[in-house]
């Protein structure tokens, strides 16, 4: 990774925290609305903040100083008028800061940032993330993962269970005289999660056809025989970070081309946590799994309109967000130590539905630490 270089630069964010993964890392607070956050050239923190939230931010916050927003609004006001524009507002702090230049995210707002170069403020929007720490987990980060992953694991035992208790009744899954259905098996993985303080979002219970794009969230009552994807990602309410995981199930006898591909996708994962360690290329650990497809006779491309094969990233960072840097495809980013990321080789071919494995792993130095336990299970009785 490219380290920056030069003279220290003076970050300026302006976010919700519960929205935008920087200005969470930055602060460790949680807000709903925007609020200012300034990385000063010497690494001072600051935040600026309304009346409601001020307190609360000196408490709570890892900032070395918060400000009043009110206080700057006010003095705004005397020289522009009522209600001034948040940028006049940044502006008057800013020159109290002694602050005469700036650098923003892309994500920044672009109204914002002419706003505030009319206020003569010096505004570089940065072209690489403001804090590429974030790749390197420190302990406390991996220790928050890790506990994710145990909800996370709980809700996939929640899931796993209920399949359990189920009955194979003339092609379909069946419980308690009725057809059990993908909503059934999320809301049971989700209460649980939910009840351990984590928020579920978008959780996938693929059945059969769902199951070939990748991103379905899937739905409707589940045929015996078919493979299921459950792709658990929830985030921590109190941590703000993500967990991450993903099995493929079958309730009932699976058919040859569905058994293969699941031998394939779980040799494919173990093949590609073996090459996982500092210093590896990510295109050679995604080029293998290609080629490990491609020896069993899967192949990627688009057939009846659709793709089809293994069309997705082998994996992703992982932290206050569920998809961050690095990206583990066709790229050259290279693995460090402390990355945390994601191993997922899946396999999608319509009707037959799709098969994905996914472990969250912590990159080290001679290799990798598995930060998943849940059992590989495939043929649920």
């Amino acid at each position: 990774m490219k380290r920056r270089t030069g003279k220290p630069e003076t970050i300026l964010l302006y976010a919700s925290s519960q929205c935008d993964a920087d200005i969470l890392y930055a602060t460790r607070f949680f807000a709903p609305d925007p609020f200012v956050f300034i990385r000063t050239a010497t690494g001072r923190r600051i935040m600026m903040m309304s009346d409601l939230e001020i307190d609360r931010a000196r408490a709570q916050s890892t900032a070395h100083r918060v400000l009043s927003y009110s206080r700057y609004s006010d003095r705004a006001a005397k020289r522009f008028g009522p209600t001034p524009t948040v940028a006049r507002v940044i502006a008057e702090a800013l020159r109290d800061l002694k602050i005469r230049s700036v650098t923003v995210p892309g994500t920044f707002p672009a109204g914002l940032a002419a706003d505030l170069r009319r206020q003569r403020v010096g505004v570089r929007i940065a072209s690489t993330p403001v804090f590429p720490e974030r790749e390197h987990k420190t302990a406390a980060e991996i220790t928050a993962i890790t506990r994710a992953m145990r909800a996370t694991e709980a809700g996939m035992q929640a899931a796993v269970d209920l399949l359990r208790r189920a009955r194979v009744r003339k092609g379909w899954v069946t419980l308690g005289g009725r057809r059990l259905t993908a909503e059934d098996v999320r809301r049971a993985a989700n209460l649980e999660i939910f009840g351990r303080g984590y928020v579920p979002a978008g959780t996938i219970v693929a059945p059969g056809r769902h199951g070939c794009d990748p991103h379905d969230v899937g739905s409707g009552p589940i045929r015996a025989g078919t493979p299921v994807i459950i792709d658990i990602f929830p985030r921590s309410e109190s941590t703000g970070y993500f967990a991450d995981i993903t099995r493929t199930v079958v309730k009932g006898r699976p058919s040859d081309v569905v058994s293969r591909m699941y031998r394939a996708v779980y040799d494919a994962q173990r093949q590609a946590l073996r090459r996982v360690r500092a210093g590896v290329r990510v295109r050679d650990i995604h080029g293998a799994i290609l080629d490990l497809f491609e020896s069993r006779g899967f192949s990627t491309g688009r057939a009846g309109g659709r793709m089809q094969g293994f069309f997705h990233g082998t994996g992703h960072g992982l932290g206050l967000e569920i998809h961050e840097r690095p990206r583990i495809a066709m790229n050259d980013a290279i693995l460090e130590e402390g990355m945390v990321v994601t191993v997922e080789p899946g396999l999608y071919y319509y009707p037959h539905g799709g098969v994905r494995i996914e472990d969250t792993i912590l990159v080290t130095r001679t290799g990798m630490r598995n930060l998943t336990r849940f059992p590989k299970v495939f043929e649920v009785p």
